[in-house]
């Protein structure tokens, strides 16, 4: 198949030249994009779908350290990731924000002994500084056991974060392309060979085929890695992976206050409850493992219903199926290391160089979480120091696109929202100032009234900010604007988005890669 690709590539569009061409368009590789752009490399960045329509937007929504990744002893992975949780409280405070566990003790699970020295070191290990430490709480007495069933008396309340792990996908696509990447969605690498110095691909879009070529290649395909591996790139490799998916639900709001909870199971899973898209929340996530395309992942029956089970083992509000707004599921690739039990495999990531003497690299992500992607993509540029003249590493330093306030903060940025256009509802301004920070100046423009706007598709969305979603984050159908770039969907009944349907109208052809 590959051969015969190459033998007709002299059908596709004209070829263009760059330093670093990455397959996947998710965290890694966009992540990796943008820090490469700004060390002064050319990319291309090629994705099969829309930006991080995958595992990147399917995951529980945490910037977390890994309070479990303690029980097996994963003390560096816990050190990267509560140091990396800091970093981006910092520098993407509108699509990071602090969030408060409440952690009810279930005897028969975990020790109280144990918890409490868990915690303990939870909060010493990664140098925490913004968020304040764990406490123990009595659920009988807090306003966090009043939606608690009767039962548990001894809490504790731990902090981590929470993210839209969608619009911080998008954040570093923009960086990137801010930097001078060129990100080309609803594309498919379809075979890559190395021919000299270079790395030759032929990438396969709705419009036809296309050629480029790169001086090294990363594959962060995330789930689709290895196949990538086997299929397209024809490379061997030591890393085996195991594919879990995780699903999620999302049911009508649980409980008034701001905290979320992480709930022992019977078989010793944890599962998170977490305050959601305000008048929802989130439930998850399970872990199976799978085998075959991840593509259409999807939430089973069967975990429905274990979620719910869950849920009602806690909380008094009754969760049942009936009541899901929305499910969702992603296949999270994880570097087999003989487990038994999906849950105890690990979640850190192996990053495989192939290439010899003379060879353009090769660089495959394997593994990895949504909170580590940083660091991980400055090791991946890190590592092609002997291929390229790099700048210095900045990342962890400069603010994503949107999260440069001043000393306002984001409920800064709502009171100058509100002034500026007094027209816009609180939470209008809350939603727009979360999803885009600093940038929704781009989305307003010049508009002064409600009118200006355009006219209303779905909720508070409007035609000025679909026009944005096009122009500026490669969003072309209704998915991509109602799951991904805002959360809509969960209220958008059939007339508004049949609504939004017409007004995006026919997909306009893409760019060319030279473009």
């Amino acid at each position: 198949m590959t051969a015969h690709l190459f033998e007709r590539r002299g059908t596709g569009k004209a070829m263009a030249d760059y330093d670093l061409a990455i397959i996947g368009g998710g965290i890694h590789g966009c992540g990796i994009a943008r820090d490469a752009a700004g060390r002064g490399l050319s990319v291309l960045l090629v994705e099969q779908g829309d930006i991080g329509s995958a595992t990147s937007s399917a995951s529980t929504k945490l910037i977390h350290g890994g309070l479990r990744y303690l029980e097996h002893f994963e003390f560096r992975l816990v050190r990267e990731s509560i140091a990396e949780r800091e970093r981006l409280l910092r520098l993407a405070p509108h699509v990071v924000r602090p969030m408060r566990f409440v952690f009810p003790h279930v005897p028969r699970a975990r020790s109280a002994l144990m918890l409490r020295l868990g915690f303990a070191l939870y909060d010493w290990i990664g140098g925490r500084k913004n968020l304040p430490r764990s406490r123990v709480i009595d659920l009988a007495d807090d306003p966090a056991g009043a939606p608690l069933k009767p039962g548990p008396q001894l809490g504790f309340e731990f902090s981590d974060c929470v993210v839209d792990d969608a619009r911080l996908v998008i954040a570093n696509a923009i960086g990137a392309r801010e930097k001078g990447a060129v990100i080309r969605t609803r594309t498919r690498c379809a075979a890559a060979r190395r021919e000299g110095e270079r790395w030759h691909l032929i990438l396969q879009k709705a419009s036809g085929r296309e050629t480029a070529t790169a001086r090294a290649l990363v594959n962060a395909s995330g789930p689709w890695a290895a196949h990538l591996l086997e299929t397209v790139l024809r490379r061997p490799s030591s890393v085996r992976l195991r594919l879990v998916k995780g699903s999620h639900i999302v049911v009508p709001r649980l409980h008034a206050h701001d905290r979320a909870y992480l709930m022992q199971n019977d078989d010793q899973r944890l599962v998170f409850a977490i305050p959601f898209a305000g008048d929802f929340t989130l439930i998850g996530t399970t872990e199976i493992n799978v085998a075959g395309d991840p593509t259409h992942a999807a939430a089973s029956a069967e975990e429905i219903l274990y979620l719910c089970r869950t849920a009602n083992a806690f909380f008094r509000v009754p969760v049942e199926p009936s009541k899901v707004k929305w499910t969702f599921a992603g296949v999270r690739a994880l570097v087999e290391d003989g487990s038994a039990k999906s849950t105890d495999v690990s979640r850190d990531y192996v990053l495989e160089f192939d290439g010899g003497y003379g060879e353009p690299p090769l660089v495959s992500v394997f593994g990895g979480k949504l909170t580590t992607y940083r660091s991980l993509a400055e090791k991946v540029i890190g590592g092609l120091t002997h291929w390229f003249a790099l700048g210095p590493a900045w990342t962890g330093v400069t603010p994503l696109p949107g999260g440069d306030f001043d000393e306002g903060g984001i409920e800064g940025m709502i009171t100058e929202l509100r002034s500026r256009h007094p027209y816009l509802t609180e939470a209008h301004a809350r939603r727009w100032a979360r999803a885009y920070g600093t940038r929704v100046w781009k989305v307003l423009d010049d508009r002064k009234r409600l009118d200006d706007l355009g006219p209303r598709l779905v909720g508070d969305l409007h035609a000025v900010e679909l026009d944005y979603l096009r122009r500026e984050e490669w969003a072309s159908t209704a998915d991509d604007v109602l799951w991904r770039r805002t959360k809509l969907g969960l209220i958008a009944n059939a007339a508004e988005l049949a609504a939004l349907k017409a007004a995006l109208g026919p997909t306009a052809p893409a760019e060319t890669l030279a473009g």
